[in-house]
């Protein structure tokens, strides 16, 4: 059985979780949150999505 769940989803749920169980500030997972959207203006842009495809096909074992 597969289940496909959104990259956003999860990261929401790790982050929810630092929240709560970790006592991270809501205000440092805010700032984080500001500096990816930034991030994802930049040249570096291109170069962190394929490495996130990548990780995400390693961990599904893709093999392309």
């Amino acid at each position: 059985m597969t289940v496909s769940l959104p990259l956003v989803f999860v990261l929401g749920v790790i982050a929810w979780a630092a929240i709560k169980f970790l006592g991270v500030r809501i205000w440092v997972a805010v700032v984080i949150a500001l500096f990816g959207f930034w991030l994802s203006h930049t040249f570096l842009a291109p170069t962190i999505e394929t490495g996130t495809r990548t990780g995400v096909g390693v961990v599904n074992g893709d093999n392309k």
